[in-house]
């Protein structure tokens, strides 16, 4: 994993399998002081349940998918110094290319991330909630697919241990520290 990027900040990823933990362990990063965004789905999905409900992934996946891509680099835009991130660029791409739209090659080129950490699939946590309406199984395809978009765009991805939340920001900080990311 590079030291630095172009942006002279240091971005970290925090991808993988839905219900896998990765909000969870943005939350705590956050509660320690570290720089976090949220997942632009469900900002996306609360936006919509405010408005007109039109690009709700289970209503039109195609509008979601453009709009998590869009939110996804203004994000990555705003970003300054050490930024975490749940979800982004190549996530909102592999949704955008399972739609059958253009494939945004160029935009996950352009916004890159230094650090990738995968949070793997874990079915003893895995559950549905008003906004995660999908199935384990839909979950574990597309978490290949996520897998295979980053390992394809040439990241480098660190797996996220099983663990404790505490343990799991232990880990990822102490990573960053390893690799002169903090």
């Amino acid at each position: 994993m590079p030291l630095a990027s172009k942006h002279g900040a240091c971005f970290v990823m925090i991808s993988g399998c839905s219900g896998g933990g990765k909000s969870t362990l943005l939350a705590e990063l956050a509660h320690r002081g570290c720089t976090v965004v949220a997942e632009p789905g469900r900002r996306i999905i609360a936006e919509e349940r405010e408005g007109d409900g039109s690009a709700l992934p289970w209503v039109d996946a195609a509008a979601f998918a453009r709009r998590a891509l869009a939110m996804s680099v203004a994000d990555h835009e705003r970003a300054r110094g050490l930024t975490f991130f749940d979800r982004g660029v190549v996530d909102a791409a592999v949704a955008i290319r399972a739609s059958g739209s253009d494939d945004p090659a160029a935009i996950i080129a352009s916004h890159r991330y230094d650090w990738l950490f995968l949070a793997p699939p874990w079915p003893e946590i895995y559950e549905n909630d008003a906004d995660r309406r999908h199935s384990l199984e839909t979950a574990l395809r597309d978490y290949e697919r996520v897998r295979q978009a980053y390992l394809g765009a040439g990241y480098d991805p660190v797996i996220l241990p099983r663990d404790t939340v505490v343990a799991r920001a232990d880990f990822v900080l102490a990573t960053l520290r390893a690799g002169r990311g903090v």
